[in-house]
């Protein structure tokens, strides 16, 4: 994930303000307080909090969502607000209902998985399932499904007792972790300050992004429960602000949604000796950071026989995965690799066209959008430009075109590239998995595309081929931001990464089951929308999802979805349904 914030290396003293760093000061020796208070709070009494923070950020929703609207500058009639709902208090709104579940397991002295009926993956890893997690959702996302498969080695009996994380030990807290906020999507920073409370029992100093800044009203009063028992603050301000925050004493560990670049900024610092500190292992940063950075994410089209509606309807999935929040998502989909022996290869490339050209303009809103756009446009001159103002890059690259930048280079902006790699079937996609592995930046979330008689034929050679492919979420059929929205699957790269070769991050988030020992989280979702999925035998009742850019109701099914994690009712579901229908 990009960001344009300009952060002071660690190596400097930031020159603040004399008051400026007495109320970080303060808001530190504040949250210290709360550690204490948080130490002593029963498991039944967390959940309680965690109820009362629910009740909180379901008040607070439409002032929150209007914030974000105007951040973005959005139209308030536009259908893209209902992304800011559902990216937003929708998905908190539903992890806090998940960490409930979770702390009222443990307080009873049972597993928060209990319930769960454990599977088996390739390589003997074995598997949990965490969509759905309950009736609402089995009807709600009916034909969506998502299961974390855990390390290789890790055996049943250790992921049901290891389950719960620090809200195991609730007395043993970790200090005051710092928090360097997204700049994107709004409902980022809550989660993560959500996941260092109840996971590492690490009461939070929450540090916005200035192109979030407008979220400090609607974020002070959704959370807070939470600040006035001391342990959430929240603060504004440039990186020289999160500079002396996270060299501060006061600070135990931080977390940071943004780039490798402003990750390795803060670790490792600047000038002739960054070389040296990174080969001698001494960072400048002397405590923890967990990250979560982005990357180049693949969409894998697998070839099959695919229909006029299904060309049309996975153009705009893919566009979907490009263009929502405007192109400026950490996990957009920025590569689609096609086979050049699919004889429709270039029916969908005139259908991806057409998706690019119809889904509605939007004003670019993220800082240094343009400049990132022309920056690609500079390095692929054949690149062609879509929308209105010709904002939207489609880069089809050749045989004997060099792809390596477009490869290396998240853009964050609307920039969508195209590859080709020979083969078919199995040979096709082992292909893919060894490229997108070997040579695309980062290891966040890769996608696949595919008729489901192509993926019933391919069989154990397709469940194999997930388990080669080296990222922290896979979709099947759907993107991996149904991962982000899925509060028990754990968010965050691949594991494995070091301080000195970041990649996508380190550590993961959201896990609303606690679960300790994951390796990747696998969504899967039907690939045509409902009726026609019933049709062809897909047992899917969902019609076109609302997080589509080209969904025209997404606004008011986004509320509604809002409304239902609100208090969620079976009462609630036909206006909703009533509402995607009309997408």
């Amino acid at each position: 994930m990009t960001t344009t914030e300009p952060t002071v290396p660690a190596t400097a003293v930031p020159t603040l303000d004399a008051s400026i760093r007495g109320d970080l000061d303060s808001a530190i020796s504040q949250l210290s307080e709360g550690e204490s208070r948080w130490a002593k709070m029963t498991v039944p009494a967390r959940v309680s909090l965690l109820s009362q923070v629910h009740a909180s950020v379901a008040a607070a929703a439409d002032q929150w969502v209007d914030a974000a609207t105007r951040a973005k500058n959005l139209d308030p009639d536009s259908p893209f607000v209902g992304e800011e709902w559902i990216s937003g208090p929708y998905v908190v709104l539903s992890s806090l209902l998940a960490l409930q579940h979770t702390l009222g397991a443990i307080a009873s002295g049972t597993s928060p998985i209990a319930d769960k009926k454990l599977g088996t993956a390739p390589g003997g890893r074995v598997s949990v399932p965490v969509l759905p997690a309950n009736a609402y959702e089995a009807l709600l996302l009916h034909g969506f499904s998502a299961e974390v498969w855990m390390k290789p080695g890790t055996s049943v009996d250790s992921v049901r007792s290891s389950a719960g994380l620090g809200a195991r030990t609730p007395t043993e807290t970790n200090g005051v972790g710092l928090v360097l906020g997204a700049g994107n999507i709004t409902g980022i920073p809550p989660l993560d300050v959500l996941y260092e409370l109840i996971a590492h029992n690490r009461v939070a100093l929450l540090k916005l992004n200035p192109v979030m800044d407008r979220m400090l009203a609607p974020y002070s009063a959704a959370f807070k429960p939470l600040i006035d028992l001391g342990l959430l603050r929240i603060v504004t301000g440039a990186g020289d602000v999160g500079s002396y925050l996270a060299n501060h004493p006061g600070i135990s560990h931080v977390h940071i949604t943004g780039s490798a670049a402003t990750h390795d900024l803060i670790v490792w610092g600047t000038g002739p000796g960054v070389a040296d500190r990174k080969a001698s292992g001494t960072p400048l940063l002397k405590k923890p950071i967990t990250s979560e950075l982005g990357g180049v994410a693949p969409i894998i089209v697998l070839p099959g026989a695919w229909s006029q509606a299904d060309l049309k309807y996975q153009a705009e999935h893919v566009v979907t995965q490009r263009l929502h929040n405007g192109g400026y998502n950490c996990i957009a989909g920025q590569i689609v690799v096609l086979s050049s022996q699919w004889p429709q290869r270039k029916a969908f490339l005139a259908e991806l066209r057409s998706a690019l050209t119809r889904t509605p303009d939007r004003a670019p809103w993220y800082p240094g959008s343009d400049v990132r756009v022309d920056s690609a446009s500079t390095s692929y001159p054949g690149a062609e430009r879509f929308g209105s103002s010709g904002g939207r890059l489609l880069v089809d690259i050749h045989a004997n075109d060099d792809a390596s930048t477009i490869l290396t280079t998240e853009y964050f902006s609307p920039v969508l590239g195209v590859i080709e790699l020979p083969g078919t079937g199995q040979e096709f996609l082992d292909t893919a998995v060894d490229t997108v592995n070997r040579d695309f930046v980062g290891t966040l979330g890769a996608n696949i595309i595919g008729l489901p008689s192509t993926i019933k034929q391919l069989g154990a050679g397709f469940e194999n081929a997930l388990a080669r492919l080296d990222y922290g979420t896979i979709a099947v059929n759907t993107w991996t931001a149904l991962g982000f929205l899925t509060p028990g699957a754990p968010w965050g790269a691949f594991p494995g990464h070091t301080l000195d070769n970041v990649q996508s991050g380190i550590g993961v988030v959201h896990n609303a089951l606690l679960l300790d020992g994951t390796e990747k989280t696998i969504a899967r979702g039907p690939f045509r929308p409902f009726p026609r999925s019933a049709l062809h035998g897909e047992f899917a009742l969902f019609p076109k999802p609302p997080w589509f850019v080209t969904a025209r109701s997404a606004k008011k099914t986004g509320r509604l979805l809002a409304g239902f994690a609100a208090a969620p009712s079976w009462f609630k579901m036909p206006a909703i349904f009533i509402s995607a229908f009309r997408a």
